[in-house]
């Protein structure tokens, strides 16, 4: 198979990833926007086509699809696009969405500061590398190499923070251990107290009402005689109105309170009804099997930060060795490592697409809308794409030295160990931190607030 016929396999695939993206773009992101920025598609959608290309040779490299030229080729120019979009086009036109939407700006102005602001960008992308050991200038400024170790910097981070956070959050919300049994007696119960409480914010408000217009009723009589009329026709069970406001204020906090612990109740028998599901009991057995690999991952990083220790052989290899040694299988380990490495890297590659989508999808419909949505999409195909580009430094540790070769050279001397080591920290933080506010959101209350 000649370079040409590589080529055309790569252009196809792009294509095919680049109407993924777009149809993502169209049915999910803005589905509920009028209003669409065919640029931003275009941006997004060559994003997405750009990184999962990268997932794509990952995988061609394990299997052996296409010449080795070709493939060193084509890393060189995928991994140099997605650097220039990373880098150059979405910031620059992030800082002109931004500066363009400012009214008070003359539009002679917005190019010039458009490309100030990008000179900014571009500064403190190159300092961000000056606390961490990535390459010196020596290397070279306008380099791959360069461009991709601070991308990893805050791609790592990306990373480590959303998987901390998921290896904690998945076991907690789909296991039925942390299913608190909720009965539809103790939700009725919550309601009461909530109308119960509307009831006394309600008769105190209208206390105040009528004191106001009894007080207004007596301040219309004419001269002295109305001063007369109010002092001497003046309940003596006048009402306090500071002291109502008072109360009233706590009714209202309090109502907040049994308002939300009744949604919760809500929510939390919802989640119970759906454990009894054979698609609740599939989730639980996956949730207590992730909480295992919760444990194991923390233990893990914290023994690497403690010893600073990286891993010297793929998890593949090393699991088929001990396989073999220790366990008294026979088997052919390179004809076994590329096949599970292959099976490994897929489910590596599909995990992370669906959670890095499922996140943006969440985060944009939290924060966007119809005059700041097109802004939001460059920010996110932002990160996306920086996502994926330290995915391949992280995902080379999962790969066999024999298929690490061509990464290794198209990545140039990186300091690979300094981004697991890494990844570690932000691991073990992100979950502990992830653990801690889970608990403290839902520990059981000491007392409940007396009405």
């Amino acid at each position: 198979m000649g370079f040409l016929e590589d080529t055309i396999i790569i252009f196809v695939s792009q294509v095919v990833f680049f109407a993924g993206g777009w149809i993502f773009f169209m049915k999910q992101l803005f589905r509920n926007y009028e209003v669409r920025n065919v640029l931003v598609q275009l941006i997004f959608s060559l994003t997405f086509a750009l990184s999962l290309t990268m997932f794509e040779l990952i995988i061609f490299e394990i299997v052996g699809i296409l010449e080795s030229s070709s493939r060193y080729f084509h890393w060189r120019l995928e991994l140099a696009l997605l650097l220039f979009m990373v880098v150059a086009l979405i910031p620059y036109y992030i800082a002109y969405s931004c500066i363009s939407n400012i009214r008070i700006v003359p539009q002679r102005w917005v190019m010039p500061l458009t490309t100030l602001l990008w000179l900014l960008y571009v500064y403190g992308f190159w300092r961000i590398g000056d606390p961490f050991p990535l390459l010196s200038a020596s290397k070279g400024i306008f380099t791959i190499e360069q461009a991709v170790s601070r991308i990893g910097v805050v791609g790592v981070t990306v990373m480590a923070i959303l998987s901390g956070f998921g290896a904690v959050n998945y076991p907690y919300t789909s296991m039925t251990y942390f299913i608190k049994s909720v009965s539809q007696t103790d939700i009725i119960t919550v309601e009461r107290r909530l109308m119960l409480t509307m009831d006394m914010m309600v008769l105190k408000k209208k206390r105040i009402a009528i004191d106001k217009r009894r007080t207004k009723t007596t301040s219309t009589k004419p001269g002295i005689w109305g001063m007369i009329s109010s002092v001497t026709n003046r309940p003596a069970g006048s009402e306090n109105i500071g002291q109502l406001k008072l109360e009233i204020s706590a009714l209202e906090e309090m109502s907040r309170q049994l308002f939300l612990e009744a949604h919760s109740l809500k929510n939390m028998q919802e989640r119970q009804r759906w454990s009894m599901t054979l698609q609740g009991k599939y989730f639980n057995v996956l949730g207590h099997f992730f909480s295992l690999y919760c444990l194991w991952k923390i233990f893990i990083c914290t023994i690497n930060i403690v010893f600073d220790r990286v891993g010297k052989k793929d998890p593949v290899t090393r699991g088929l060795e001990i396989a073999v040694h220790w366990c008294g299988f026979e088997m052919d380990i390179a004809f076994w490592s590329q096949h599970v490495s292959f099976f490994l890297v897929g489910c590596i590659a599909v995990t992370s697409i669906r959670g890095l989508l499922l996140t943006l999808t969440k985060f944009f419909y939290k924060i966007s809308s119809s005059k700041s949505s097109n802004i939001i999409v460059l920010i996110l195909a932002q990160i996306m794409g920086m996502y994926f580009c330290s995915s391949v430094l992280l995902m080379r540790m999962n790969m066999p030295a024999e298929y690490r070769v061509i990464i290794t050279e198209v990545l140039g001397g990186l300091h690979f160990n300094f981004y697991h080591r890494w990844f570690d920290v932000i691991f073990l933080v992100s979950a502990l931190t992830t653990i801690f506010v889970l608990y403290m959101l839902h520990r059981p209350p000491i007392a409940d607030d007396p009405l």
